[in-house]
């Protein structure tokens, strides 16, 4: 018998959708989707079927796709189907299969409902499988976010079967007499989900009979832990993260005053994806030299002076850098400058490079954009020109002429327009003991 009061309470309890909302399922045609779309239509819901044929097990994947299609089609609901070649994108893209079947899954199901004004997109995942979820996370690492494992709601996405375990859905299946395919591939212990499905939780039960139920309280517990840890974080925001035109200001003294230090300042840096190392990176560098820099995919951090500042990557303000002698390498922009020195005094004709005389160079050095009047003495030359006449001789691109980087000394000269032209005034002589040596690489 269908547990449609369960299945009722549970919706209700998560608030996972109202009365009107439309859902788009995700059917498989195994057990539980097809159990999700029988409780779905029972209840009166507006649904629709969508299912995703990945091209991984040949006339099986074929056979699942033509049972849901004739299952959707038995209940008069919309049916929608996608082909994928996912072992081409795991390749392309270099990812496991498994990584790039759920890449491709979700965002065609947000295609599919946008699309069609589907409210809310349901998967059919359960207890046991939000025990997987949470023993996956533990052997990779994770934080509080992966103790919770799978939630009742995220966004868009419900899965309103959390209120029942394999072993219940089994019972149900049979029962009823309900028809569904079997995926060959969920009894190859090749995968890690599989490997604790079939080899470590049947372990775990012998110990702890009720393993769902401990699972199923535990992860309420880590959630309104979370819930809790994201509203102080959320306060803690508003009070030290500073918002300006070209960035995120962080002083470098609220953060050494933050307690416990590392979780807090993972959790005030999570909105701009910076990674748990990279982090640890930042924080043992609060002393480092100004213009040290720290990456994630979408953002880069800067130390400047008394501040963190955050910065999109692909913002177009680039902020002044900092170099000082010991300063390995800088980053600017979609530059990367290295320095290094020698005492061999030599020259090379390498617009990438600078050979400048060290003992000219008065530090921290500057690394910025052209600014209106900037002059330099172009190598080779006796009087100054101005870095826009030169160039517009250099027919040099706008969009190129306002991210040239330009390496400015402490005295206010300009050193180098870097990739283009390093100043007269610093180039090598007989009397030059020491050789200061940058480097242009594009990032």
């Amino acid at each position: 018998m269908l547990p449609l009061s369960q299945f009722q309470d549970f919706i209700k309890k998560n608030e996972l959708f109202t009365s009107g909302n439309r859902i788009l399922l995700a059917v498989s045609g195994g057990k539980d989707s097809v159990l999700m779309m029988l409780l779905f239509k029972t209840l009166g819901v507006d649904i629709g079927v969508a299912h995703c044929n990945f091209g991984l097990r040949a006339d099986e994947a074929q056979r699942d796709e033509n049972f849901v299609r004739l299952l959707a089609d038995a209940h008069d609901l919309p049916f929608y189907v996608t082909h994928f070649e996912t072992k081409k994108y795991a390749a392309e893209n270099k990812i496991s299969t498994q990584m790039a079947a759920r890449i491709l899954r979700y965002a065609w199901f947000e295609e599919i409902r946008v699309a069609n004004q589907y409210d809310c997109i349901a998967l059919a995942q359960h207890q046991s499988d939000a025990i997987e979820t949470v023993l996956i996370n533990l052997i990779r690492g994770t934080g509080i976010s992966g103790l919770h494992g799978i939630l009742p709601k995220r966004d868009r996405l419900i899965r309103p079967l959390l209120f029942l375990n394999r072993e219940q859905i089994n019972e149900i299946i049979e029962e009823d007499n309900i028809a569904f395919v079997e995926d060959s591939s969920n009894l190859s212990t090749n995968y890690t989900r599989n490997k604790l499905r079939l080899q470590v939780i049947p372990h775990l039960q012998e110990i702890n009979p009720n393993l769902e139920k401990t699972f199923a309280e535990n992860i309420t517990r880590f959630t309104s832990l979370e819930n809790f840890l994201d509203l102080q974080v959320a306060k803690l925001r508003t009070e030290i993260i500073l918002r300006k035109v070209d960035g995120w200001y962080i002083s470098l003294a609220e953060i050494a005053k933050l307690n416990p230090q590392k979780l807090l300042l993972y959790e005030l840096l999570k909105p701009f994806h910076f990674a748990a190392n990279v982090v640890e990176e930042i924080l043992d560098s609060l002393s480092a030299v100004s213009g040290t820099h720290f990456f994630s995919l979408s953002h880069q951090a800067i130390i400047n002076r008394n501040d963190l500042v955050i910065v999109e990557k692909n913002a177009n303000t680039v902020l002044n850098q900092f170099i000082h002698p010991l300063t390995a390498k800088t980053y600017f922009g979609d530059y990367t400058i290295s320095l290094r020195y020698s005492t061999e005094i030599k020259f090379e004709v390498d617009v990438t490079k600078a050979f400048v005389n060290a003992d000219k160079l008065i530090f921290p050095l500057v690394l910025r954009k052209w600014q209106n009047g900037d002059k330099f003495i172009p190598l080779g030359m006796r009087l100054p020109k101005k870095v826009s006449n030169f160039f517009i001789d250099e027919k040099v691109p706008l969009h190129l002429k306002h991210n040239t980087p330009i390496l400015v000394n402490g005295n206010g000269e300009i050193v180098w327009i870097a990739g283009m032209r390093q100043d007269n005034r610093y180039k090598l002589t007989t009397a030059t003991k020491k050789v200061a040596i940058f480097e242009l690489e594009n990032n």
